[in-house]
């Protein structure tokens, strides 16, 4: 009887299969017709012209945002920025720039070096007046850097102000392709190789790759790669970069989505560089997708050890869709799963009625996987480190003066004048300012009468409100006058207190004008915890060997 249960079900399944699909094209039939006739009739009767051009991406930008935020819509004028995104490709000059709220115009804030902006000589500050010959006065960032750039080769009449002399400077400038640095410093220091990688881009698994080669050649014990506030990028460079460490033909990510042709195993290919020298790969929170692939392979095969904070969570993948009128769809086709066979997206997100709904995975529901040694790993949640390190939190002066929208612009012109004084400072991983000079910053900030809105004094205030709404407050008076006093705003104590941390953001920000962002990083590690604990773990080999086996039960 069973026999002729089974076929009489699946029978019975097949038309009910049929009718779901068919009442799934007519609600996508149904429902476009009833785009095209609203839009039609808007066009139509409409009491003002509209726009197609504006109003039709709106509508399809407000349906992608019931989607992850990892799918969007790229009409044909942000093609460009959809093609910096993938490739970290620009044509422009090579410079960040920023708003000057206090005087109201964009300033060159960070040449990049080697670019067209460092080689004319433009520097940190300078007031940018006109780009051929229109004024950029109250223009903002976008506008202005929607002027820099262009197609490589074009150039154009730059003017600026230099703060530091007060004279007007013209610099002809020629437009190239920019290619944003991947890796921001690497280096050898103490027989310890290290590498900060920024973004996933087009052939940065080389260029670490050689770098790695290099340092091994200069006899280095251990590689610190730095991964974090790297928020991911290209799939297939993860896997690269995973395979300088890792042998031949092993599984590196695999693929999973609705459709079979978007479901793909990815393997080493090549011959690693190094399978033994000890490696610890730095992350935190805003370490995601392709370098969460890359430190889950490397914790998977028990390869590296992982030190930091708990990543942030993203096991989705996307793909590009060419679409009409030279458009793009980027839209999220699949999860993927690292060696262990762990997926470790930490929202999840649903589609119903009332749009999107986003909740993180509840501990509850991680299942536990396993390492190449037996190590317990869990999914979901992102990559839980081998070795959690607690950075040290930035002061809320620190945050407040070096805020880019800070009224009185204090820290900018500091810099400036520090620049325009010293032709020369110390090499970047040496370079710190002296007391002299930190009292001759503390003095500008008291002088220009900056403030902050400390949090000290808020919750006291929220506190009051609420004792005298709940009757407590006549009873507490003396209480609350007395604290009052003692949490006074006084900007020069603060600046006491948080002496080294606002002198060592100082110093990095001055080596940027002196050394770009590759001596920013190498002077940041002199005082970075994380790293340093790293350097610590490399040169305890038995500890770190310790950490990749399975922990014994008691």
């Amino acid at each position: 009887m069973k026999k002729l249960i089974i076929p009489l079900l699946l029978l019975l399944a097949l038309p009910l299969t049929a009718q779901t699909e068919k009442q799934h094209n007519f609600k996508i039939a149904k429902n476009l017709e009833l785009f095209n006739d609203v839009y039609r009739y808007l066009d139509a009767m409409y009491v003002d012209t509209l726009d197609a051009d504006t109003i039709i991406p709106m509508g399809i930008n407000a349906m992608l945002s019931t989607m992850d935020p990892y799918t969007e819509f790229f009409p044909e004028e942000n093609k460009k920025d959809f093609q910096q995104m993938i490739a970290g490709k620009y044509a422009g000059i090579g410079a960040i720039i920023h708003h000057n709220y206090k005087l109201d115009c964009t300033v060159i804030w960070e040449p990049y070096a080697g670019m067209p902006a460092a080689e004319v000589g433009l520097r940190r500050g300078d007031i940018i007046l006109s780009i051929d010959d229109e004024s950029m006065k109250g223009k903002t960032d976008d506008y202005v850097s929607s002027h820099l750039r262009g197609e490589p080769g074009t150039s154009f009449m730059l003017k600026v102000k230099r703060p530091s002399t007060g004279k007007t400077m013209k610099f002809k400038i020629t437009r190239r392709a920019i290619q944003m640095p991947a890796i921001d410093y690497a280096g050898v220091k103490d027989s310890i190789g290290y590498v900060s990688l920024n973004k996933f881009t087009e052939n940065c698994a080389r260029d670490i790759r050689n770098h790695v080669i290099d340092m091994r050649k200069q006899g280095i014990k251990g590689l610190v790669l730095d991964l974090r506030d790297n928020g991911g990028g290209l799939e297939d460079e993860a896997v690269k970069l995973v395979n300088i460490f890792i042998p031949r033909d092993r599984v590196v990510v695999t693929n999973r989505g609705q459709l079979k042709r978007m479901s793909q195993e990815f393997r080493t290919t090549t011959e690693p560089v190094d399978t033994v020298m000890p490696v610890v790969v730095l992350v935190n929170g805003n370490t995601a997708s392709s370098s969460e692939i890359t430190s889950g392979a490397l914790q998977d095969y028990d390869r590296a050890v992982i030190m930091g904070q708990r990543t942030y969570g993203k096991g989705i993948v996307q793909s590009t869709v060419p679409l009409q009128y030279n458009a793009t769809l980027k839209l999220t086709t699949g999860k993927y799963y690292i060696p262990s066979g762990r997926c470790i997206q930490a929202i999840r997100y649903t589609h119903g009625r009332g749009g999107k709904w986003e909740e993180e995975v509840p501990d509850s529901l991680a299942k536990v996987f396993h390492t190449a040694n037996g190590r317990e790993v869990l999914d979901s949640k992102g990559i839980k480190p081998d070795v959690e390190v607690v950075p040290d939190s930035v002061s809320n002066i620190a945050t407040a003066l070096f805020s880019l929208i800070d009224s009185t612009n204090t820290v900018a012109d500091y810099e400036i004048q520090y620049v325009a004084k010293h032709p020369t400072i110390a090499p970047a991983g040496e370079f710190e300012l002296s007391d002299a000079d930190y009292e001759e910053f503390k003095a500008m900030v008291l002088r220009n009468g900056f403030k902050y809105d400390m949090y000290t004094e808020r919750y006291l205030k929220e506190l009051k409100k609420l004792a005298k709404f709940e009757g407590y407050y006549e009873d507490s008076k003396e209480e609350f006058d007395a604290l009052e006093k003692k949490l006074a705003h006084n900007v020069a104590h603060d600046l006491n207190y948080h002496k080294e941390e606002i002198k060592d953001m100082l110093a990095a920000d001055i080596v940027a004008c002196y050394y770009y962002q590759s001596g920013v990083e190498e002077n940041a590690l002199r005082h970075d915890k994380t790293y340093k604990e790293a350097v610590r773990l490399i040169n305890n080999p038995a500890e770190y060997r310790k950490l990749l086996q399975p922990k014994r039960k008691e």
